[in-house]
């Protein structure tokens, strides 16, 4: 049985297998379903077909070799785990068309060779680029949970720096569609949600209009001491939203009514929400401008 060379990830260019393998074996490999065509060109191991890095690498190399990882994708190899890798996207120049194909989005532009970084050998954009994209023409709720993620991985010191180059890169498109939207997602975003599902609670609040909350707010006593942390705080009216996911909040139904029976005694009021919420909000929104009126804090 013949081995396989490493390639790029498991993808090849056919005429390089061929080069190795010789036609025949090539052609046998393919016949056993050893390796599946992606293209006329680009052949896969099988084995690793569904992997995210196989099938950016067989992307790279069916688009042309002066394209670049981009959008979800680019942002995956980042770090950024809320982007979807179901299809692979690639930023191409125009002097190639490229055939339609499933899981494959080809984005025209130019490709400036300066941006280009590789990661496990992959050409990718760099990760302000990619953000900036995102937030300018992806799924906004996960566009701001990437927008999250990756100021989450740079050190606090130094993430209105990343959030600088974010904005001058939006203030640069050459497409200007967007960039107003681009511009209002990058300024809640903070770097501060725990889950993409904190970073979607944060553009519902932003988009029933309702006053931006601080994020991770420490409540503390009387020495200073922390005592709680919650995800969502309006400290003056004293009005908390906690979301509880689930794995986060399984099984800890009592220690949370302990607690918010707690900050109640603090003169606290706590709101909690769920991923029922996240898809219809409108009760959750309703339950918070109450919590503002009954404290006489119009929102």
């Amino acid at each position: 049985m013949s081995e396989l060379p490493e390639g790029l990830h498991g993808a090849f260019r056919r005429a390089d297998l061929i080069q190795q393998l010789g036609l025949p074996t090539v052609r046998a490999l393919v016949s056993q379903g050893r390796l599946v065509r992606c293209g006329r060109q680009v052949l896969v191991d099988r084995k690793s077909g569904l992997d995210l890095r196989t099938r950016a690498a067989a992307a790279l190399l069916l688009v042309g070799p002066r394209a670049a990882l981009t959008s979800h994708t680019a942002a995956l190899l980042h770090g950024c785990q809320a982007a979807d890798g179901g299809i692979i996207h690639v930023l191409s120049g125009y002097y190639r068309k490229i055939p339609r194909r499933p899981g494959l989005a080809v984005h025209h532009g130019r490709v400036d060779e300066d941006d280009v970084l590789e990661l496990d050998g992959l050409r990718t954009l760099p990760l302000e680029f990619v953000i900036a994209e995102m937030l300018c023409r992806a799924d906004r709720p996960v566009a701001l949970a990437c927008a999250d993620q990756a100021l989450a991985a740079v050190e606090p010191p130094f993430r209105e720096r990343f959030r600088a180059r974010v904005a001058e890169r939006i203030s640069g498109r050459a497409d200007p569609r967007g960039t107003r939207r681009g511009r209002a997602l990058l300024d809640i975003a903070s770097g501060l949600p725990e889950s993409a599902a904190e970073s979607r609670m944060l553009l519902i609040l932003a988009d029933a209009q309702l006053p931006l909350p601080q994020l991770q707010f420490a409540v503390r006593d009387l020495r200073g001491r922390e005592r709680y942390r919650l995800d969502f705080a309006w400290p003056e009216p004293k009005v908390a939203l906690e979301y509880d996911g689930y794995e986060a909040h399984e099984g800890r139904g009592p220690a949370d009514a302990e607690r918010d029976a707690d900050l109640a005694s603090r003169g606290w009021t706590v709101v909690r929400a769920t991923s029922a919420d996240l898809r219809d909000p409108a009760w959750i929104l309703q339950v918070l401008r109450t919590a503002f009126v009954k404290r006489r804090y119009v929102a």
